[in-house]
């Protein structure tokens, strides 16, 4: 009985030392797993720090002095008889802009803006007149959202003076409305309008040609003010 039970202690001794040996090949360095879990993980966040630094390190701001150039290319239809002020236009840049082998604005970079002007064509006189100005940009690619200062884009229909005096017609009522269209007073047309013919009756309830500028219509835009820009790389 005597040998049964120090033989079963001599098992329990080994089983122990087995747990031992393991939980020390799981520890290396004699630490508890608890202790190097806590340790790997204080070491992914610390690397996790560094590389938001890296990136944070390798931004830098570049400015593009007034004046510079921004090709660009409309992507809302505008035009006289259609638009109305403050409606949204939107355009993208054709090329990129470089500053110094840096690229600064990619192309395709987003630009929008609000129609500043829409004047019909009136009759006898006044042309047909838009324009659109563009206050914000964000580069391809980003989120980021810059004010910018531009010059506005303006419009205006050709003139049909020259095609209107042909449908008068010459005579005395025809030559005083010719000349109240080149610039005479607005009482010579009305006056012509009874013994101009029918050319008189057509120029006088005709409106002028509209301007449109078409989805896809390209323009140049110029920074009336310095734009800074922030460039990763």
């Amino acid at each position: 009985m005597r040998r049964v039970t120090v033989w079963c202690l001599l098992l329990a001794g080994l089983g122990a030392g087995a747990c031992d040996r393991a939980n020390s090949a799981a520890a290396p360095n004699g630490g508890s797993p608890a202790a190097d879990k806590s340790a790997a993980a204080s070491g992914s966040t610390a690397a996790s720090a560094a590389r938001a630094d890296a990136k944070g390190a390798t931004v830098r701001e570049i400015t593009l002095p007034a004046g510079t150039h921004l090709p660009i290319v409309l992507e809302t239809t505008i035009g006289s008889d259609i638009s109305k002020v403050e409606d949204p236009v939107r355009a993208h840049l054709t090329r990129a802009i470089d500053v110094q082998g840096t690229t600064v604005l990619p192309e395709g970079s987003r630009l929008s803006g609000v129609v500043t002007d829409a004047t019909r064509s009136a009759k006898v006189k006044g042309r047909a007149h838009v324009a659109v100005r563009f206050d914000t940009l964000v580069p391809a690619g980003e989120d980021d959202r810059y004010q910018i200062d531009t010059s506005a884009v303006a419009r205006t229909a050709a003139s049909t003076k020259k095609k209107d005096a042909l449908e008068i017609g010459g005579g005395a009522a025809g030559g005083a409305l010719i000349g109240a269209l080149i610039g005479g007073g607005k009482g010579a047309a009305i006056g012509s309008a009874a013994g101009g013919g029918a050319g008189t009756a057509i120029v006088l309830s005709t409106r002028g040609k509209e301007i449109h500028l078409p989805r896809g219509a390209a323009m140049t835009l110029k920074l009336e003010k310095p734009l800074t820009v922030r460039v990763g790389g």
